[in-house]
């Protein structure tokens, strides 16, 4: 496709698509492993893996079997009814955590409206009404009202009022402010195990411990959103498995579809507690999506993903540890692929342009923070090339 095309293309966005973000003048075409090329043919390596998402790179051969398959057999068949992929996935996954039973959703913010859903009808059968849910500030949960109410971002306070009531905001890794926050109207304790859009800022080993006691004293549920953490993301198949304790539920996203739309609940059996049409959704199960996380969460537990993206983000971490004193880099941070570092300026934003410029695609969160978050497939060499262009972009912004 040439200039003209793209331009063309461009054009048609502007005037169709409803403005709510701010995007490139660049139209993505076609992906493959860790690379992305645009219309005009440019090639970029991934570091932000369609935001944490493509666990197992661009177009893996896994998601197109599966695709194919299913859809030749059982596109849609309502959420009235089982499908067998559905039941396999459910096993899949209830046979790798510590949950005994899964709900299925298409988007992280509908996963972690679920897992609102079930703590207050929790409260309502078992704590005298308790409604109130306490999470962090600076965790994000999703953009649907409820899931906004419970992000802990300040300057979403007053966007789109009134705001789902209900929600309490305490400062992550502070266990006097969340245990001075527990009352009588208290049913859960809501928080990311590592806080991806606010930074990558991970929970203390200690702090989570804590949590799990406080919640088991007052008799309230520890929920863990592992939408960006989970599917072998920080060097586990699942964060908590890092903290030697077990949510009552979990929520999943991003890489379980591996670049499909899909997300899940998972809880205890004890929790089993809703009734019929307590909560659903057109596309709960629905086969083919069922079809593509079974593929993609088999793949990541038979090659072992979670162990290489430990040791590929270790050597991540080494990396910017060598640019880190000739550039000022600050708190390089994170578990497995799921990694950041700060800067001495407010120059986030512009790195990542400059970093497109030069065929990289990174993220900044926050003005003075760069964070990565390649595919799990991430190989040594790729690393090597990212932290080069890097390392150009940083001598020419700092």
């Amino acid at each position: 496709m040439n200039s003209c095309e793209t331009a063309e293309l461009l054009k048609e966005a502007k005037d169709n698509i409803l403005f709510n973000t701010v995007r490139p003048d660049i139209v993505m075409e076609k992906g493959r492993g860790m690379y992305l090329w645009d219309t005009e043919g440019k090639k970029y390596l991934d570091f932000v893996g369609g935001w944490a998402v493509n666990c197992l790179g661009h177009s893996p051969e896994v998601i197109s079997k599966a695709l194919e398959r299913q859809a030749a057999e059982l596109v849609n068949a309502s959420p009235s009814f089982y499908n067998r992929p559905m039941i396999e996935f459910a096993k899949l996954l209830t046979d790798n955590s510590c949950f005994d039973r899964v709900f299925f959703t298409s988007t992280g913010a509908e996963a972690n409206e679920g897992a609102i859903k079930l703590a207050r009808k929790y409260g309502a059968k078992n704590l005298n009404g308790a409604y109130e849910i306490i999470t962090t500030i600076n965790s994000f949960h999703g953009r649907t009202l409820a899931t906004m109410a419970a992000t802990g971002k300040k300057h979403w306070e007053s966007l789109f009022a009134p705001k789902v009531p209900g929600f309490k905001h305490v400062p992550f890794n502070d266990m006097a402010s969340m245990k001075a926050a527990v009352n009588s109207s208290t049913c859960a304790i809501m928080l990311e195990p590592i806080q991806g859009e606010g930074g990558v800022n991970a929970a203390e080993e200690g702090y989570i411990k804590e949590l799990r006691k406080l919640c088991d004293e007052r008799g309230i549920l520890l929920i863990f959103d592992e939408v960006q953490t989970g599917i072998g993301r920080t060097g586990k198949l699942f964060a908590y498995e890092h903290f030697g304790i077990e949510p009552d539920i979990m929520t999943l996203a991003k890489g379980i579809g591996g670049g499909f739309p899909l997300s899940a609940m998972l809880t205890k059996e004890k929790y089993n507690i809703f009734e019929a049409s307590d909560q659903g959704g057109t596309y709960c199960g629905q086969p083919l999506a069922m079809a593509v996380g079974l593929a993609v969460v088999s793949e990541v537990i038979k090659t072992n993903i979670p162990q290489k993206a430990e040791e590929q983000g270790r050597l991540i971490m080494e990396g910017l540890n060598n640019l880190a004193e000739k550039f000022n880099l600050k708190n390089i941070r994170g578990k497995g692929l799921l990694i950041a570092f700060d800067l001495s300026e407010e120059k986030g934003p512009e790195i990542v342009r400059e970093c497109l410029e030069e065929g990289l695609l990174i993220n900044s969160p926050k003005p003075s923070t760069i964070r990565l978050m390649p595919p799990l497939i991430v190989s040594e060499e790729e690393i090597v090339i990212m932290l080069q262009i890097l390392g150009k972009v940083l001598e020419k912004v700092l």
